[in-house]
């Protein structure tokens, strides 16, 4: 059963390296398409520099996704190799993973009330007047349509396999 569950903690991994590797390919597509839209706006596209917005994979948008797939990686290992503590390693880091992807799908979904309240408490007015919902669907509009689907299968993958993992591991 080590070997299902580091077989699962592999996919997690795997998931989570696709979120920097597509927003390294189509961030630079999707900032453009969001400029475009700040301009239709009559708002300086300099502004998404000026207050560090990114669509790519800069940043913790690449250190968090990587780090998470190292740990998922490395206690796939110690489930292959039946190391002792594989299993109390699976309970922790693969009950991490679905919280901190709970987060994640939460805060795609409220993105816009999200951005709107970083917005205000920036205190810049240029900010505030930015129409956050079709700026946000100008870059989300800008990825490719199949990005959608990954991001369902990513989701999926991430919730099904830590919780295959986690039974797996389980059973005695």
């Amino acid at each position: 059963m080590n070997t299902l569950a580091a077989v699962m903690q592999l996919l997690v991994a795997a998931a989570f390296v696709s979120i920097p590797l597509v927003r390294h390919r189509f961030g630079p597509v999707a900032k453009a398409a969001a400029e475009a839209e700040l301009r239709r706006q009559n708002v300086r596209p300099g502004i998404l520099e000026e207050n560090r917005l990114r669509f790519d994979a800069g940043g913790h948008e690449t250190a968090a996704p990587v780090a998470v797939a190292a740990v998922m990686t490395a206690t796939a290992a110690l489930n292959l190799a039946g190391a002792d503590p594989a299993q109390l390693l699976t309970w922790i880091f693969s009950s991490l993973v679905v919280l901190m992807n709970v987060v994640i799908v939460y805060s795609n979904r409220t993105a816009v009330k999200s951005v709107q309240a970083a917005f205000r408490r920036k205190g810049d007015p240029e900010l505030t007047r930015i129409q956050v919902e079709p700026f946000l669907a100008a870059a989300e509009g800008a990825f490719p349509r199949w990005v959608r689907a990954q991001t369902y299968l990513r989701n999926a993958v991430v919730f099904a396999g830590s919780a295959v993992a986690l039974v797996a591991v389980s059973v005695v």
